[in-house]
């Protein structure tokens, strides 16, 4: 069974110190890789999107928090206050209440709307010591998270815009959805009391769903203390499910916040803010990429995307050469030379790196490589440039496929 934990160990990609502290995972050179990829690629498609990023403090007065409810009801997640100042300071449990507040730091017109805020923005949950688990639940995560601030009419176009963006995100990662889950409110006093804006919320998100055509179910006791929404299911190679990924419609805190938008009409108008995650936190993300491929990332994420294999140590000059121009192509590249063994352990050794040349002396005479695909297959002998094309356009092009057709 591929366990995310060994497997980030055994690859260098993250681990944990006992005077860090528990839940607290720290990222090795090829994890922080990884990690910087995503987080671009998940730039890249919000800004594609109509997103415009921003940044915010991971700190807060606890006023905040209870104007935006999560003092009520998430209080037990949350860390202690601490006291600054003669102020109460706290660790973010969620970056909404900021993103509200940068909405209301000025008057909005209806033309600014929708409004698509993100930011990927470290966040802080005070989990049990009984529940950590790698990078699936720590108590420092970096969220990929957005607020969309529209009119209700927009509401159900611009949460099924963030469905389609966690579908596209999916297929580049090699990833699949095991089941979408609507989630509704439960029992007890987690909730906000205010039936008809459930009722509301809920509807739309149906609406959302229904048209997307996707298979869903409905589970009460799941919604978050503010709304209902859309919770995007993964399952581990052990059967285990969490969620990766959301779409929330939100009534509550625009109303909280006093937030407003000036209409067509000169009139004040009442925004909706729709909550969405398009890979949830990059740990948990990372953790599901290291178990579902096991190692094996895309190539557009792999750490080390190239290795060049001198047979000798006569075309090691020649291998650096190579891997100077993949660098300069914006690869990932480095040489395997033969003081690290036999080419045959070279090749194990880099056997979930997804492009490996060999290069012999033949090969460096006429500026050739011999190319190897990680699943096996050997294209044949290339040009150094056209096969730095080809892996090139493969990368750009994202995806789980290793080659193109020439």
């Amino acid at each position: 069974m591929r366990d995310h934990r060994r497997l980030g160990r055994e690859l260098g990609l993250f681990d944990t110190d006992p005077l860090m502290g528990a839940g607290l995972p720290y990222w090795l050179p090829d994890g922080a890789v990884v990690r910087h990829t995503l987080e671009e690629y998940v730039r890249e498609a919000e800004r594609a999107a109509g997103y415009r990023h921003v940044y915010s403090p991971v700190l807060g007065k606890r006023e905040l928090y209870e104007l935006s409810g999560h003092w009520d009801h998430y209080r037990d997640d949350m860390y202690p206050p601490m006291e600054l100042g003669g102020e109460q300071m706290l660790l973010r449990p969620s970056l909404c209440p900021h993103h509200a507040l940068i909405f209301r730091s000025r008057a909005r017109s209806h033309r600014e709307l929708p409004l698509r805020m993100a930011e990927l923005g470290g966040m802080y949950r005070s989990e049990r010591s009984g529940v950590l688990g790698g990078l699936t639940r720590a108590r420092a995560i970096q969220l990929n998270d957005a607020h969309i601030f529209c009119t209700p009419d927009q509401a159900v176009e611009e949460a099924a815009g963030a469905l389609a963006l966690i579908s596209r995100a999916y297929a580049d990662l090699g990833i699949r959805a095991s089941r979408h889950r609507l989630s509704l409110p439960g029992g007890g006093g987690k909730y906000v009391a205010d039936p008809a804006l459930w009722r509301r919320a809920t509807a739309l998100l149906r609406e959302v769903l229904d048209a997307s055509g996707v298979a869903y179910e409905a589970v009460e006791g799941e919604a978050a203390f503010y709304g209902p929404k859309i919770d995007v299911q993964i399952t581990d190679p052990a059967s285990r499910e969490s969620t990766l990924s959301t779409v929330q419609i939100d009534f509550h805190q625009p109303e909280r916040f006093g937030l407003r938008h000036i209409g067509p009409d000169g009139a004040r108008h009442r925004p909706v803010m729709v909550h969405r995650s398009v890979i949830g936190s990059v740990e948990r993300a990372v953790a599901h990429l290291l178990e579902e491929h096991g190692g094996a990332f895309p190539p557009w994420l792999a750490p080390v995307q190239l290795v060049v294999l001198p047979v000798a140590a006569d075309q090691e000059e020649r291998a650096h050469a190579v891997v100077r121009e993949a660098v300069a192509l914006g690869l990932r590249a480095e040489v395997s030379g033969p003081d690290e063994g036999s080419l045959g352990a070279r090749i194990r050794r880099a056997r979930l790196v997804p492009y490996q040349a060999v290069l012999g002396a033949r090969e460096a005479a006429d500026g050739l490589l011999a190319v190897r695909l990680r699943d096996g297959r050997r294209p044949g002998v290339l040009p150094v440039a056209e096969f730095l094309r080809r892996v090139g356009q493969r990368v750009r092009a994202r995806g789980t496929a290793l080659w193109d057709a020439a």
